[in-house]
């Protein structure tokens, strides 16, 4: 019984340590007490300058003398591409129109893995949760990019981006020099220099909050009222179906531990920011974008600490 109400406990921490800021920003921009032009300024640093330092940091960790399994991020690539197809699929199957279908299929398979997945993985397991989640955020991200361009070109737009142009992209990617950095820095024999590890703590501790503040501050309930059946589709997929079936690829091929864990933290995140920028860009439905990205937010405050729960009393991480 102890046991269980520890593990029940933990799992309110991780969404209260994390969820509970992005709904202190939301709580902040009702009363009008934020300035919402320097929240996404704030918002546009964090993801040029302190979100790159923090995966560095957790990536300049990483022990090459006993490497942490790469097979999660292999299962967690293939899952990826299963929830593409599948979403696609029933998309297909369901007759959406083509400016939601992207929004569907993008949102099915993409989470917000670099800015709430690295805080839930902080939260959870602090700088070896960022160390081992570095790796996978970097390829995922890459992948993420690709799969996105191809979705939307294909569902939405005439408009084609090339190879060498996406490449280009992926390769300015600020979260992903980052890590690359990072992964610089761990080559040498023996561990990085101490404030290394000191600054992924201090940007766990103080600067994380304000990063998830301004997600809260930046979002429009009054959108909400506008959310259909769609939408809730897309919900559905991106908390339930995408981490429940990339959690039962991972433990099927013998994933444990904090490798599961973090898996999971990364793929029950809700949907990302940057899914709602391409919708535009492409011209698509982006209302359904919008409504997608604040219900997945505001529902996995549930939905992630239930499956951390689930997952930690049956001991697989």
């Amino acid at each position: 019984m102890n046991s269980s109400l520890e593990l029940l406990y933990t799992s309110l921490t991780l969404s209260v340590n994390t969820f509970g800021w992005v709904l202190l920003g939301l709580l902040l921009l009702r009363f009008g007490w934020v300035n919402v032009a320097r929240i996404e300024l704030l918002s546009r640093f964090s993801f040029r300058w302190i979100l790159p330092l923090l995966l560095l940091s957790g990536a300049a960790q990483l022990d090459w003398a006993e490497p942490r399994s790469s097979r999660y991020i292999v299962i967690g690539a293939i899952a990826t591409l299963a929830n593409l197809l599948l979403s696609w699929g029933y998309a297909r199957l369901q007759q959406l129109p083509r400016e939601q279908t992207g929004v569907f299929v993008q949102a099915a398979f993409r989470s917000n893995l670099a800015i709430i997945g690295v805080a839930l993985c902080a939260t959870a397991y602090g700088n070896s949760g960022v160390t081992v989640a570095a790796l996978a955020i970097a390829a995922w991200t890459a992948l993420y990019n690709v799969f996105a361009v191809w979705v939307l070109g294909a569902t939405m737009s005439d408009q084609r981006l090339s190879l060498k142009r996406i490449a280009i992209d992926i390769g300015k990617n600020p979260l992903i020099l980052g890590i690359v950095a990072g992964l610089l820095i761990s080559l040498p024999a023996g561990p990085p220099a101490p404030f290394i590890g000191q600054l992924g703590g201090l940007i766990s501790t103080f600067y994380l909050p304000l990063i998830l503040i301004s997600i809260g501050a930046t979002m429009n309930l009054a959108q909400l009222r506008g959310s259909g059946a769609v939408a809730w589709k897309a919900v559905g997929w991106r908390l339930i179906l995408a981490p429940t079936l990339s959690v039962g690829l991972a433990y099927a091929c013998g994933v444990r531990d904090i490798e599961l864990g973090v898996l999971f933290l990364l793929m029950a995140s809700p949907a990302a920011a940057a899914s709602f920028i391409m919708v535009v860009a492409y011209r698509g439905d982006g209302t359904l974008a919008a409504n997608v990205l604040m219900l997945t937010t505001l529902l996995s405050a549930i939905t992630v600490p239930v499956g951390f729960f689930l997952l930690s009393a049956l001991s697989v991480i």
